[in-house]
């Protein structure tokens, strides 16, 4: 395994944790619906914990959680993006079009997320010691609780769309009533929708 690579993935995942604290509570600012709210506000919590359980697994593995790489700047970048888009939805004085927005923005988030603990996960399996055990037993903390985050905000924002249209949505999403945790009971949920 490539040390360095890993090490960037580190840095962009401890980078997206402490950006994705920023999306949520912006996010909450946006919710109109009270249910989505409040999943949103659970999601925070455990975002500010993984954001803690990376500097504290960094500093276990010799790394500095304050060291800047190219990579963690972009990913810092984009969590900004995410914001701004936000603040201006909010600005656009349309409750249910801010968030939609905050929807979507909370996808992009978690989907980079998602796949940063999906890689952390396969290096675990690969990285030796006590390190590979420190990396695999953090994954194996926050794993399901990322897989909540982004099924459940991708049929929030689906639901979210289908009722702008003015379509019968189903509130909560299918995803959230099944507790969807795999891309496979996503689907299931997805086709068993019955508004």
């Amino acid at each position: 395994m490539k040390r360095d690579q890993l090490n960037e993935l580190l840095y962009q995942a401890l980078e997206t944790e402490a950006g994705g604290v920023q999306v949520y509570e912006t996010a909450i600012r946006c919710a109109v619906n009270s249910d989505l709210k409040e999943e949103w506000q659970k999601y925070l919590e455990q975002t500010r914990d993984h954001e803690q359980k990376m500097r504290m697994l960094m500093g276990t593995l010799g790394l500095d959680p304050a060291k800047e790489t190219p990579g963690r700047q972009i990913v810092r970048h984009k969590g900004e993006s995410l914001v701004e888009a936000m603040k201006m939805a909010l600005k656009g004085n349309n409750p249910q079009a801010a968030q939609l927005v905050a929807a979507e923005c909370v996808v992009n988030a978690e989907t980079k997320d998602h796949q940063n603990w999906e890689l952390l996960g396969q290096a675990a399996e690969k990285l030796a010691g006590a390190e590979g055990k420190a990396l695999k037993d953090v994954c194996e903390q926050v794993e399901d609780q990322e897989d909540e985050h982004l099924y459940h905000s991708m049929g929030w924002c689906r639901e979210l769309w289908i009722e702008s249209l003015g379509l019968p949505a189903v509130l909560p999403p299918p995803e959230e009533e099944k507790n969807v945790k795999t891309a496979g009971e996503a689907a299931q949920a997805k086709k068993s929708r019955k508004p």
